[in-house]
C-alpha cells in the first residue's frame, strides 16, 4: 500500500488518526512583515496582539481548541525574516513537522522575493519531505491576492517533494487561522505515517 493509499483509507473512513501524546512542531517563515508575529499570537490568545518586528525568534506552545486539532499541542517557532536572519531559517527546520510560510497576499512588489525564499526553504536538506502551509495573510486588505492566485506567484507547483496547501486568512481578526492549523495537521499526520511505512519497507 502507498503512503497516499494509506492516508486516504484513514481520511475516507473518517478516523484520522491522532498522534500520540508528543507536541507537534512547526516552524513559521516568510518575510518581515508579512504577520507570523500577529498569526502567532492569534493563535496563542485568540485575540489581536499589537507587535513588534522579530529580532531572532518568538516561540509558544499552543493548544488547539477545535475540530480535528482540539487537545493537541503545537510548538510553534516564529522566526524573523529580515535579510540577514534568513540564513538561520534552516536551523530552525531541523526535525520540524512542518513549515508554516505566511505570506503578504497585498504586498504585491515583494511576491517574487516571497518565492524565492519560500522555493530556497524547500529545497534545504533540512527541509526535505516536509509539508508546507502556505497562509496567504492578510485578506482583509484593499489589492490582496486570493489563494489561487498566491499559488501561482510563488510558483507552488516547483515544491517538489512536498506535500503543500495555501490558505487565505487574516491574523488580524483570526479568520482562517484555526482552519490552517488543522490543514496543516492533518498534512504531519499524512506525513507521519508515510514515514513508517517507508521504514517499514527497509
Amino acid at each position: 500500500m502507498t503512503c497516499m493509499e494509506l492516508f486516504n483509507n484513514i481520511v475516507m473512513g473518517g478516523n484520522l488518526t491522532k498522534l500520540d501524546g508528543s507536541a507537534v512542531h512547526l516552524v513559521m517563515l516568510g518575510l518581515d512583515a508579512a504577520g507570523k508575529t500577529t498569526v502567532l499570537y492569534r493563535l496563542k490568545f485568540d485575540q489581536y496582539v499589537n507587535t513588534v518586528p522579530t529580532i531572532g525568534f518568538n516561540c509558544e506552545k499552543i493548544k488547539g481548541t477545535v475540530g480535528k486539532v482540539k487537545g493537541i499541542s503545537f510548538v510553534i517557532w516564529d522566526v524573523g525574516g529580515q535579510d540577514k536572519v534568513r540564513p538561520l531559517w534552516r536551523s530552525y527546520m531541523r526535525s520540524t513537522d512542518g513549515i508554516v510560510f505566511v505570506v503578504d497576499s497585498a504586498d504585491v512588489e515583494r511576491m517574487e522575493e516571497a518565492k524565492v525564499e519560500l522555493l530556497r526553504t524547500c529545497r534545504a536538506p533540512e527541509a526535505a519531505g516536509v509539508p508546507v502551509l502556505i497562509i496567504a495573510n492578510k485578506q482583509d486588505l484593499p489589492g490582496a491576492r486570493d489563494a489561487a492566485a498566491v499559488e501561482r506567484e510563488l510558483c507552488i507547483h516547483e515544491l517538489l517533494g512536498h506535500e503543500f496547501f495555501t490558505i487565505p486568512a487574516c491574523a488580524v481578526t483570526g479568520e482562517g487561522l484555526e482552519a490552517a492549523l488543522e490543514q496543516l495537521y492533518q498534512m504531519v499526520v499524512k506525513q507521519r505515517k508515510c514515514n513508517k511505512v517507508t521504514k517499514k519497507k527497509r
